[in-house]
């Protein structure tokens, strides 16, 4: 890293202001459900999916004039897509976790219904902050590409597709094709979008697109086995949630089925595919801090 690089924990924090204004709040009668979607944001998320966005974008040779009116409504999106689904996925209905972050998961903290409701507005609120963005001149068409990777991403061919399948399989044995459909669908698809839209919004050519696809899809099934991994040998104080939920829950994960040391061996082969992949991309940006940052999402201990 040079010097003058920021930090991953420097750049989280910067995304996080430049959300900020994006996400809802009032003081009108719906006060309770705005101030349920910004603790559900502003709650110590390590913005890995807008940093993707973001190093992505500069990889390819985004112009860096543009990011505040075309990047920012997208990074706000996309981590509104997230937190969303962690909401929902906390909620007695899902995993039934009261601990998140090392705090009281939404539901927890302000009841199912506003769970659900929160959940909801954030979903909302991440469409109207894309639909905010602002293309340069000559740049005509990108932001409504940006807009159909996300809304496919997020959806029932993707995240939500993903989810569906490991609620439908939670307390039965899964097959490996099983698992890994779920973890490409549930983690991985987001993780693409966040890349994919990088490079849409930096004017990257349709095969360059297709390659970040490539790599998000092996960062997304390396980050979900390292998270297989965690729920095994971390502990709640340093993930900042209960661990051994799978367990609990009865599901197959990949340390179910193969291991930890075989897990482990598969996440590492991941990471180095991805990095081929992104070391192989004409971009005409800097893509060392991008490699760093899927470097650091494997073997990662929080």
């Amino acid at each position: 890293m040079t010097e003058n690089r920021q930090t991953r924990a420097e750049l989280a924090e910067e995304i996080t202001e430049r959300i900020r204004p994006f996400v809802p709040a009032t003081e009108e009668y719906q006060k309770t459900l705005t101030e349920a979607m910004a603790y559900s944001v502003f709650n110590g998320g390590k913005r890995v999916r807008p940093m993707l966005l973001l190093l992505t974008y500069r990889a390819l040779g985004g112009d860096r004039a543009a990011e505040a009116t075309l990047v920012d409504p997208f990074l706000a999106a996309i981590e509104m897509i997230h937190c969303y689904s962690l909401v929902h996925d906390d909620l007695p209905a899902m995993d039934n976790d009261r601990f998140r972050r090392g705090i009281l998961t939404t539901h927890a903290k302000f009841g199912h219904a506003m769970g659900i409701l929160a959940g909801d507005g954030l979903l909302n609120a991440a469409f109207e902050a894309a639909l905010s963005a602002r293309e340069p001149a000559g740049c005509e068409g990108r932001i409504l590409a940006a807009m159909r990777i996300l809304a496919r991403r997020a959806g029932a061919f993707g995240m939500v597709g993903g989810q569906t399948v490991d609620v439908e399989k939670t307390g039965q044995p899964m097959t490996e094709e099983e698992l890994v459909f779920v973890y490409r669908l549930k983690t991985g698809a987001l993780l693409a979008a966040a890349m994919q839209v990088g490079a849409v919004l930096a004017g990257a050519p349709a095969e360059t697109i297709d390659a970040v696809g490539e790599i998000a899809e092996r960062v997304g099934l390396a980050f979900q086995i390292q998270d297989d991994i965690l729920d095994v040998v971390s502990t709640t104080e340093e993930l900042g949630k209960p661990v051994g939920s799978d367990e609990k829950n009865h599901k197959t994960t990949y340390v179910t089925l193969h291991g930890m040391r075989e897990s482990r061996e598969t996440e590492e082969r991941l990471s180095e595919e991805a990095l081929a992949i992104l070391e192989n991309i004409s971009g005409g940006g800097d893509k060392e801090p991008l490699a760093e940052l899927i470097t650091s999402l494997v073997g990662r201990t929080v």
